[in-house]
């Protein structure tokens, strides 16, 4: 049983590495697209990747939170 458990724990932390390698990911490809708004004067469409590049930060810490546990 404890095995078990223990295996769980790994797969667990794995995906947990996996969300947060994909999240960096995000994070930088929206900084681009924000970049390329800015550099196009959109300004509504730079604040909306604005915003999805601190949720995406947020969901990090979070997850980086569980990773310590």
């Amino acid at each position: 049983m404890k095995e078990r458990l223990k295996h769980g724990m790994v797969k667990r932390k794995k995906r947990l590495e996996r969300g947060i390698k994909s999240l960096n990911k995000q994070i930088e490809i929206h900084k681009e697209k924000k970049e390329k708004a800015a550099e196009e004067g959109k300004l509504e469409l730079e604040k909306y990747y604005a915003g999805e590049i601190e949720e995406f930060k947020r969901v990090r810490e979070k997850k980086k939170g569980h990773l310590n546990r």
